[in-house]
């Protein structure tokens, strides 16, 4: 019997359909997930999805493509019929499979899905359809913080339980200028409710003031959900987004979900039970907070340059190194000390000109 998911000879999956496969198999593999069971979980093979993603770009199903035998050769007036529905209005933005059901239920059929696409195709009409395509893609705009709790990054990620393909789910947010964890929780579910709740934990703790934040997540369905952008829309938080499947515009919880499933102490084996996966994470907080000298702010721990105490720190492991080339001058052999200073501002998916400088700087450091 041939696969209802694009196997050989199987039924046509629109574009629409074969990107939310993909947005799942992405996301559960950038989580740690295999990629072959993560395809068998949605319905179809590792081989029919990287055949879809053939050159780094999701493609269409080319069977839409295929010639029409002669004796279903399309007349001049039904062809002047397709094109006619697909420039108005209603449906210059729409897709065959969102044209077709819509007529449909208008009472009225002219033709099916593949020939709609047939005909857009022989007159150049399929780039570009759909509300926001050509936008998805564009990068989102550059963000920057200068100070604690102005900020977020958050992400979900996955934490194997004792039954097979079935998860928890670690959500973390982090200040991407202190890269303090600021709030987490584990549940054995994705919920843009579950969100929304630890957002509004993070406000009241961090004493965030309306307008002051910004957080930035992926597309996921529960970073989009209805019930957490209500409750952002009440706390007058300021949403960003990722682009569709595209991991480096949310560097900071990549990062951070790197950091805990290498840490020393994150078991080989599965959680025994969702309480067991929230005393690791706990544990893991308060060491990541507290004690986790972090390089990308000058080793000082999250929690110290949350508070203000960076620059202090800085300043007087400065102090000691200049006292110390005063006292062996030769050790240095004329070489500058390493490079103290305080970061001053921190930037997310910054714009060409700021993405260098932060670049430049950081291999100062580095020579520094």
């Amino acid at each position: 019997m041939p696969s209802d998911l694009g196997g050989k000879g199987g039924r046509l999956i629109s574009y629409p359909d074969r990107k939310n496969y993909c947005d799942l198999i992405d996301e559960a593999v950038q989580s740690g997930a295999r990629q072959k069971l993560s395809c068998e979980l949605v319905g179809i093979s590792a081989r029919t999805y990287q055949r879809w993603n053939q050159d780094g770009e999701l493609s269409e199903d080319q069977r839409i493509y295929n010639d029409v035998p002669v004796h279903n050769k399309l007349s001049t007036a039904v062809r002047q019929e397709i094109l006619k529905v697909i420039n108005q209005p209603e449906y210059s933005t729409l897709t065959p499979y969102q044209i077709v059901p819509t007529l449909l239920d208008s009472g009225q059929y002219i033709a099916s899905e593949s020939t709609f696409y047939r005909v857009m195709r022989e007159h150049n009409q399929l780039k570009h359809r759909g509300k926001g395509v050509a936008g998805q893609r564009k990068k989102p705009q550059p963000l920057k913080a200068a100070g604690p709790n102005e900020i977020y990054s958050w992400d979900i990620t996955y934490l194997l339980s004792p039954v097979k393909g079935l998860y928890y789910y670690l959500y973390m947010v982090m200040d991407i200028y202190s890269r303090k964890i600021v709030g987490w929780q584990v549940h054995d579910c994705e919920s843009s409710s579950h969100a929304a709740d630890l957002i509004e934990d993070i406000v009241h703790r961090e004493k965030i003031d309306k307008n002051q934040l910004v957080i930035h997540s992926d597309n996921g369905s529960p970073m989009k959900g209805a019930t957490l952008r209500a409750k952002m829309i009440d706390l007058e938080i300021a949403p960003s987004y990722s682009r569709p499947r595209v991991s480096n515009d949310n560097p900071y919880s990549e990062s951070l979900f790197k950091t805990v499933k290498y840490h020393y102490t994150f078991p080989e084996n599965p959680f025994a039970s969702l309480n067991e996966a929230r005393i690791w994470v706990e544990k893991f907080v308060l060491w990541y907070n507290d004690e986790h000298q972090h390089s990308a702010i000058k080793f000082v721990t999250p929690n110290q340059r949350h508070n203000g105490l960076d620059k202090i720190i800085l300043d007087n492991r400065k102090k000691v190194i200049e006292q110390a080339r005063r006292d062996h001058p030769e050790r240095w052999n004329g070489r500058k000390t390493r490079n103290l200073t305080t970061i001053n501002v921190v930037y997310l998916n910054p714009d060409k000109e700021n993405n260098q400088l932060a670049e430049n700087k950081v291999l100062l450091d580095r020579v520094a």
